[in-house]
């Protein structure tokens, strides 16, 4: 999710009154360059849109803004899960009280550290903050690696960050519009998209992972198992709920009181940024990138992804949990991947309307079968006789 900052002026007008800036003289160790475009600002070699956004906050918070150790800090890849987490930790904050969630918009609770407004915000406000951001790890605030402050990362499969951050930024009217998802899977596959590429993103912040004050959180697990997930989050944040202000929480962060909540949905957004009615809740599921990309696509992207993302732990993302099973009593598959058809005739019928849906991994009582699972959308069930 993109904060948008609630600007009335046409892109024309905000960019003559951003000029392009550039520094001169000998290197620093982190060169500033800045372009702007009639399609995104340029920070660094990064893309970032055009309104909202300019050359002397980005560079001033980088070097310059103090986190603090009582504020809590949220960091995403755009369309990874902001807005829910944000909603989850407002009420976690209140104790599961509505009051806040539904008289002040999202990026006033927790304002953009990189945007014109929520920089301004941040920097008026006293207190333990709380805060989001998208910036790269390189290009984040120097002054939170030396800081105790909390700091909440979550990721999502970036198949289904491609598929959703082209559903926005078609409707977005503050960078370049892609004209079709075959293009979008290009710049995003180049990192030429809104803040860079995914994986020179989670790689960066992935260096942080082992850290006391980082929380990696997951879109799919919040999917799965939300109460968790949240009674985690409390547990990170020294927070203490009761039962009633826990079912609070989890009932107004769903995603259906979410659709319906004008100061979380982007509702309030001035219509002139956008193309069309805009709401930042589209579906919320996971796996919706099946729907959209062909096989070669997806292949394309498997083997981009397996270079950019060699070296780390297997197991470590939750949407790489598709490694063969070890046990035979058990079947291993991704939530939201259906099983394949037809299936073997074997295979008694309730396995297929008893089974819970969506857990990983679940029991096969069966000590009959020997349960094997070679790729993300195949698995192989053989009777042993």
């Amino acid at each position: 999710m993109i904060l948008l900052t609630l600007l009335q002026s046409p892109v024309s007008q905000y960019v003559s009154q951003h000029p392009v800036v550039a520094t001169a003289g000998t290197p620093a160790p982190r060169t500033e360059l800045i372009t702007m475009t009639d399609d995104y600002l340029w920070f660094e070699g990064l893309p970032f849109p055009v309104i909202g956004y300019s050359y002397e906050v980005l560079k001033e918070a980088g070097s310059q803004f103090v986190i603090k150790d009582e504020d809590t800090v949220l960091v995403t890849y755009p369309k990874s899960g902001t807005n829910w987490l944000v909603e989850i930790l407002c009420l976690i904050h209140s104790h599961g009280d509505t009051k806040w969630i539904q008289s002040v918009p999202t990026w006033e609770r927790s304002p953009w550290i990189e945007t014109d407004e929520g920089y301004k915000l941040l920097n008026e406000r006293e207190g333990p903050r709380l805060m989001s951001s998208h910036l790269p790890f390189h290009l984040f605030p120097k002054s939170l690696f030396t800081s105790k402050a909390k700091v909440i990362y979550i990721m999502r499969n970036p198949k289904d960050v491609l598929v959703s951050g082209y559903y926005h930024w078609t409707m977005a009217k503050l960078c370049k519009q892609p004209e079709s998802l075959e293009q979008y899977f290009q710049w995003f596959m180049q990192g030429n998209v809104s803040y860079g590429s995914w994986f020179e993103h989670i790689r960066g912040w992935m260096s942080m992972r082992h850290r006391e004050n980082v929380l990696l959180l997951s879109y799919e697990e919040l999917q799965k198992d939300p109460r968790s997930a949240i009674e985690r989050i409390c547990q990170f944040l020294g927070k203490k709920l009761t039962p009633e202000e826990l079912d609070s929480v989890l009932k107004n962060s769903s995603f259906q009181v979410m659709k319906q909540n004008k100061m979380s949905n982007f509702e309030m957004v001035p219509e002139a940024l956008f193309t069309r009615p805009f709401l930042i809740t589209r579906k919320g599921i996971s796996g919706d990138w099946k729907n959209h990309l062909t096989v070669a696509q997806a292949e394309a992207f498997d083997k981009v992804y397996q270079e950019k993302m060699a070296g780390f732990p297997k197991g470590l993302f939750p949407w790489e949990w598709h490694t063969p099973c070890t046990q035979h009593n058990q079947v291993c598959f991704t939530a939201g991947h259906p099983l394949p058809l037809p299936l073997p005739s074997f295979i008694p019928p309730w396995f297929i309307f008893k089974t819970p849906p969506n857990l990983f991994p679940f029991s096969f009582p069966a000590s009959a079968y020997e349960i094997k699972c070679t790729t993300i959308d195949l698995l192989s069930l053989t009777y042993l006789t």
